[in-house]
């Protein structure tokens, strides 16, 4: 199994967003020691003071610098916030910054009113499967220089390496978006963090609506990666304690305290104690929206929620206290699959 990570660039406890941005750095970099395959990095709005990463190309152009191999991404681009070419020439650039190893993360969300028109973002579109999908395919014809000839931007060129164009993904938590993956036969990364119970009919709907050769740049079958929330300790009762600051924080966004993270001894007191661990093995129609282990129990529930959809690949996202807890997941997660890191 292959194993990536998207990062937030939470805002550390007294930091600041220079500080945010270098763990992420680091956490590019430790990646690519461990043997991930990709980093993706997230784009937020109006959450500064917990989440600093609201510009991904920005920060991607960081990460370029940084790694060597890994590839990188965006997880997503929100497009409903921008025009096709202007994204496509920002994975154009990306793509000249670290040749050959760009994934074109492309999703859609809303924030709220206040950013939404800050952002010049219509919250209401009279079609908006259509309106994302349009955006989508626009935005590989500009990538992959696919407009045909009399096109009105045929002549358009997006600057970029002479490397492998930048890889599309469709992003999502619902089946309207897998199908539209499907549609345009293109890859697609389910967010099962944020609704894990659409992940079967999600894929289910990604593979009946694939048609191969639709747009450039997509595989010629079906390709999915699930992203899940996942933290791993030295054994599944010190797991089960760093997954209640998710637990904790998933119930203050169910409150309306978005993006807020508690400690682990404040999450387990709001939680009026320790979560039990995860079972080491689902029941059928289980999926929970954070899973923990050790090494050897996490890399066995990946496997079986890989299975369950049919995926080689899992992205790991999680919501932890504090920097050294993410490291530390991040390298117990890369022991228990085996992964081939760097000497």
């Amino acid at each position: 199994m292959d194993l990536s990570i998207v990062d937030l660039s939470p805002v550390p406890d007294d930091g600041t967003a220079t500080d945010a941005y270098a763990n992420t750095v680091e956490t590019a970099r430790n990646a690519e020691r461990l043997g991930y395959r990709r980093v993706w990095a997230a784009e937020h709005h109006g959450m500064a003071d917990r989440l600093a990463g609201t510009t991904p190309e920005v920060l991607l152009g960081r990460l370029a610098g940084a790694t060597d191999d890994i590839r990188l991404g965006t997880g997503a681009m929100l497009l409903n916030h921008y025009s096709p070419l202007k994204a496509a020439e920002t994975f154009g650039a990306l793509d000249a910054l670290a040749p050959g190893r760009v994934d074109a993360g492309l999703g859609r969300a809303s924030n709220s009113p206040a950013v939404d028109r800050a952002l010049g973002t219509k919250r209401r579109v009279q079609n908006p499967d259509e309106d994302h999908r349009e955006k989508i395919e626009a935005v590989v014809n500009h990538l992959y220089d696919a407009y045909p000839d009399g096109h009105a931007y045929a002549d358009i060129e997006i600057p970029q390496s002479e490397a492998a164009t930048p890889v599309p993904w469709v992003l999502g938590s619902d089946p309207s978006s897998a199908a539209i993956a499907g549609e345009l036969g293109l890859r697609y990364c389910f967010a099962a963090f944020i609704r894990p119970a659409n992940a079967v009919a999600s894929f289910e709907a990604y593979r009946e609506h694939f048609d191969s050769g639709t747009l450039p740049g997509g595989p010629d079958e079906p390709v999915g990666m699930v992203a899940v929330n996942a933290v791993a300790g030295e054994t599944d009762e010190a797991a089960a304690r760093r997954r209640a600051v998710a637990e904790a924080s998933f119930q203050r966004l169910a409150r309306g305290e978005a993006g807020t993270t508690p400690g682990i001894e404040e999450a387990i007191d709001e939680l009026d104690g320790v979560p039990d661990p995860t079972p080491e093995t689902l029941d059928t129609e289980e999926w929970p929206r954070a899973i923990s282990g050790s090494p050897d129990t996490l890399a066995g529930l990946l496997d079986q929620l890989a299975e369950r959809v049919g995926v080689d690949e899992m992205m790991i996202q999680h919501v932890v206290p504090d920097y050294e807890t993410a490291l530390d997941s991040h390298a117990r997660i890369a022991e228990g699959v085996g992964l081939d890191g760097r000497a």
